[in-house]
């Protein structure tokens, strides 16, 4: 197993690195400190033979696209054109692409279905995924290489993107801060744990010919209650902030994850109690620094 990434600041690097500690030392891992978009660098990793590429380097997050979108594109798209690119070169039949729910955008029709419209992308972020989708469906066309694209929804968990809601409330709630709320706090996302999305990833590696497939928890949670959770678990009352929706927010989020269960027999096994009281003892365990990872509330 190799795995590949650039390691930048786009958040705090102490994040990536403790996840990065997590796998050094296991058998047969081996890491490589590159960028997607160098197709250069990427050509000598490739020089090692794969079976398979997950793609799950990407820019993430949609109010920060409306701020640089360009380096969302370049990452986005520039570098899953030359994974592509690259697989097409080798010779390696199975690509997986982790793609978001932002697709959907603000379609009210709820629950989401892979076949529900995605061509009004509400932020940059989201259309960037677009195009990497449509330049995995070209691949798959012209080269025939087998593509699953997963829609990720909301993913949550110890050492999460600290640009998250899940880990900025409990950061916030924890050290006494004030606990910014965009909108009236009566949106929902269907939060995912992050060992689902690793199971739902790995089964995807299966042949399938060309898939879109949701991975979600199909159980959404409204904010609020999010909220109210993290203080049970956390011992402290929240500060409450409450500011305007931000006009790359939607209201709601909800996975059909019927193709999953049937194509990868997969379904999620944590409930979001659970997955949320893992992230609330990471955190405790790890206070020391991630009190000081900076949230970004924009």
């Amino acid at each position: 197993m190799v795995g590949i990434d650039n390691l930048n600041d786009a958040y705090d690097v102490r994040l990536k690195e403790w996840r990065l500690e997590q796998l050094q030392g296991k058998l047969e891992f081996r890491f490589h400190r590159v960028d997607i978009c160098s197709r250069d660098q990427l050509r000598d990793v490739f020089s090692s033979k794969f079976q398979a590429v997950i793609n799950l380097a990407a820019r993430a997050g949609v109010r920060q696209s409306l701020e640089n979108p360009w380096v969302y594109f370049e990452t986005n798209l520039t570098g899953t054109l030359n994974l592509l690119e690259l697989c097409r070169e080798f010779d390696v039949n199975k690509f997986v692409l982790a793609s978001t729910s932002s697709l959907y955008g603000a379609s009210e029709s709820v629950p989401f279905t892979e076949d529900s419209p995605t061509n009004e992308p509400l932020s940059p972020y989201a259309a960037s995924k677009k195009g990497a989708e449509a330049l995995c469906h070209s691949y798959h066309y012209l080269y025939g290489i087998d593509i699953t694209v997963l829609r990720y929804f909301t993913v949550y968990g110890p050492a999460g993107r600290p640009d998250m809601s899940l880990f900025r409330f409990v950061q916030w709630i924890s050290e006494g801060q004030d606990v910014m709320v965009f909108g009236d706090g009566q949106q929902s996302r269907d939060f995912t744990y992050v060992d689902d999305i690793a199971r739902g990833t790995i089964k995807a590696l299966r042949p399938l010919g060309y898939e879109t497939i949701n991975l979600g928890s199909d159980q959404p949670i409204v904010l609020m209650d999010a909220i109210r959770l993290i203080e049970e678990l956390v011992g402290k009352e929240a500060k409450l902030e409450f500011r305007p929706r931000h006009r790359a927010d939607v209201m709601a989020t909800w996975a059909d994850i019927t193709k999953a269960v049937e194509l990868l027999e997969w379904a999620p096994q944590h409930d979001f109690k659970a997955g949320l009281e893992a992230l609330v003892l990471w955190y405790q365990a790890n206070r020391a620094w991630a009190r000081q990872v900076a949230t970004q509330t924009g």
